[in-house]
């Protein structure tokens, strides 16, 4: 069931998002240019280091392998090379970077580490249950690779160079919707962050141009995913 429903946090994150903006003030950081900045550039790493993080592991991961499945575990192949020689589940930790980096751009130190420990006992359980299902499914070359590859923080020791190319096209093809998810959870939180200070809807255009914006991206690369054959690979998922 919470492999099911993992496509939810999201939504989750962006609830609670309301209650922790309305009553944090980070006045003191929005009146200093400098660590605004430097916190928000910080905030905007972390989303982007996830991104990066999914990126490599579905631009070059076998397509009869998990990672699209949301209802059951699903898995013709196992990974092993790549990026999954040095993390286990690379596409949780790609996640929690994803989405941690606009929980800190409420500036709200507790939300974040709140977050980051639900995080952490949510995956957990998920990670359990995906490993149990592979060592059935693959039996002791599972269990053989696993005891020497860390579950979610990366380690180089066994790094072993893969043998599937990266492809953009697949990249462009599964994880705008992401992208825009990232951005507008960005937008979200300046948005409300400004409305609740100011206590006044804010009118600024730029929220209208960024909006528009992310979800162009998203609408571009849904046309061209599923009424084109620009993002389609023979061998790819």
């Amino acid at each position: 069931m919470l492999f099911k429903y993992r496509g939810q946090i999201p939504v989750i994150l962006f609830i609670l998002a309301i209650p922790t903006l309305y009553f944090t003030d980070p006045t003191c950081i929005l009146k200093n240019d400098m660590v605004y900045y430097s916190l928000t550039g910080v905030a905007v790493a972390m989303s982007l280091l996830g991104q990066i993080i999914r990126a490599i592991a579905i631009g070059t991961s076998n397509k009869n392998t998990s990672g699209r499945n949301t209802k059951e575990q699903v898995a013709e192949a196992l990974n092993t090379k790549g990026i999954y020689s040095t993390v286990r589940h690379p596409l949780y930790l790609g996640n929690y970077f994803m989405w941690v980096g606009i929980v800190f751009f409420t500036f709200n130190w507790w939300f974040f580490i709140t977050v980051s420990l639900l995080f952490w006992i949510y995956y957990e359980r998920i990670m359990f249950a995906e490993e149990r299902f592979l060592e059935r499914k693959f039996g002791d070359s599972y269990v053989k690779w696993s005891m020497g590859i860390p579950a979610f923080w990366p380690s180089m020791k066994n790094y072993e160079k893969g043998e599937i190319s990266f492809s953009m096209k697949t990249i462009m093809r599964r994880e705008y919707a992401g992208i825009t998810a990232t951005m507008l959870g960005f937008i979200f939180v300046a948005y409300l962050r400004e409305w609740f200070l100011t206590e006044k809807l804010p009118t600024s255009l730029n929220y209208a141009y960024w909006t528009a914006g992310a979800l162009l991206i998203s609408l571009i690369f849904r046309t061209l995913k599923h009424n084109t054959k620009i993002l389609f690979e023979e061998d790819r998922s």
